[in-house]
């Protein structure tokens, strides 16, 4: 797939939708540390919707939900995912990764946003929300609490990245993937996989995000520790990717004083005992159910879009 670039995939996309492509084009921020903050900017004109993607995910996988949507926004890809550097502490948490969001808004927004988080992005987004109230107008938060169990999730994807760490060729990678029962059709998981991975100076492919070499890591680990464990067993999880959703409490979403609406997938993480207790200690949340899975963007992004722009209605009202 040299040929391809990473917005060749759209106006197929938008074909398939009777949408028009949009403006979108690739940005920049260098941060104090040295690393590097990158992001999709949707649309000429200045964002009213910031979207922040889950673990192990990118900007892109916000594309069709942004097609369906159809107003400027800006997605952006969190550190250590995308084009984003990654930490050499590996602290991927919300309340660590909230600062360089912040400094996002700062740069590339001129106006209170519709703050967007999926999983790892939503605990972000609430601590954004929580520590900037100036910054964000409304807050959704996409299938995630701080009471969602910590290693739920299907073992399989599990397992899938904690696999090689490269590999010889994307194609390697699709059949891989569709291996696992993972990335839908042979053409979704192609896109996926070629907008979730870059080429090497040595020819060899690697996934873009971090969390495949720290689950990769974990798994070498614990085969080490126990020898009789096999490629099969469900890898430990690492610390820093636990610490993903046990570091952000409740207190963020407590503090939040915009707007929060709660968006749980039926077969997601999220349950109804979690919807119930994130109403009780968010007086005024408001939760919708969509008929998805985790990934509601990825699995119904025109349903996930109508609601978005409910919130986003709401808000310039």
């Amino acid at each position: 797939m040299p040929e391809l670039d990473e917005f060749s995939f759209l106006p197929a996309q938008a074909a398939g939708l009777g949408a028009a492509v949009p403006a979108v084009s690739r940005v920049d921020l260098a941060l104090a540390d040295g690393r590097r903050l990158s992001a999709l900017r949707w649309g000429a004109a200045p964002p009213a919707v910031t979207l922040l993607h889950g673990a192990g995910l990118n900007a892109h996988t916000w594309d069709t939900t942004l097609l369906h949507l159809g107003v400027p926004a800006l997605a952006l890809d969190l550190p250590g995912h995308g084009d984003s550097s990654w930490r050499d502490d590996a602290a991927y948490v919300g309340r660590v990764l909230a600062p360089d969001v912040v400094r996002a808004l700062e740069t590339w927004t001129d106006r209170p946003q519709v703050l967007v988080g999926h999983s790892l992005g939503g605990l972000t987004a609430a601590a954004v929300a929580a520590s900037r109230p100036d910054l964000v107008s409304r807050l959704v938060v996409v299938d995630i609490t701080p009471g969602v169990d910590p290693n739920a999730g299907p073992a399989q994807i599990r397992a899938f990245f904690a696999g090689p760490t490269d590999w010889s060729s994307r194609e390697e990678l699709v059949q891989r993937a569709l291996s696992f029962g993972l990335g839908g059709s042979p053409e979704a998981a192609a896109r996926g996989v070629f907008l979730n991975s870059r080429v090497r100076e040595d020819g060899r492919v690697e996934w873009k995000h971090h969390f495949a070499h720290l689950a990769a890591a974990a798994a070498n680990a614990a085969a080490r520790t126990d020898p009789a464990a096999d490629a099969g067993t469900e890898p430990t999880t690492p610390d820093a990717v636990r610490a993903v959703l046990a570091s952000t409490g409740w207190d963020d979403l407590a503090e939040v004083g915009a707007p929060v609406t709660l968006v749980r997938g039926e077969r997601g993480f999220v349950t109804e005992t979690d919807a119930e207790e994130l109403r009780r200690r968010v007086p005024g949340a408001g939760v919708r159910v969509l008929a998805t899975g985790h990934n509601a963007q990825e699995e119904d992004p025109a349903a996930l879009a109508a609601l978005i722009r409910e919130v986003v209605a709401d808000a310039s009202a």
